[in-house]
């Protein structure tokens, strides 16, 4: 698994962005995955999961009913679709691949370099 996360940039409050990870492996479909996020002076927290198929999601409440995931097996890539971005949800974007169902770091296994969101005020 060989994950390259993009699409992060500088946008204001209010705007939308999509994050895309693609996964360069054979094995995409057989993992578990999920977008964290690190902002500046604060630990890496969970954001999004998404199911080996697709079918449950879960997020974390501060995204909840703004952030969708999704992902194409087809394609080896999981996507977070942020809309009413906050200047709260400015960070260092990660996704990551892992086998349990799970909001904890420690249980990802695979994860991308990370993308740059900055949400201005």
């Amino acid at each position: 698994v060989q994950l390259q996360a993009s699409g992060g940039g500088l946008v204001q409050a209010g705007d939308s962005l999509r994050l895309s990870c693609a996964d360069s492996g054979r094995t995409f479909s057989s993992y578990v995955m999920g977008w964290f996020r690190q902002a500046p002076g604060k630990e890496r927290e969970f954001v999004a999961g998404i199911s080996r198929g697709g079918s449950s999601t879960r997020y974390a409440d501060s995204v909840k009913g703004r952030f969708t995931i999704s992902r194409d097996n087809a394609e080896n890539t999981v996507y977070l679709q942020m809309n009413s971005l906050k200047p709260d949800d400015t960070a260092v974007y990660y996704c990551a691949a892992g086998n349990n169902w799970s909001r904890r770091q420690q249980d990802y296994d695979y994860w991308g370099q990370g993308t740059e969101v900055t949400v201005s005020s």
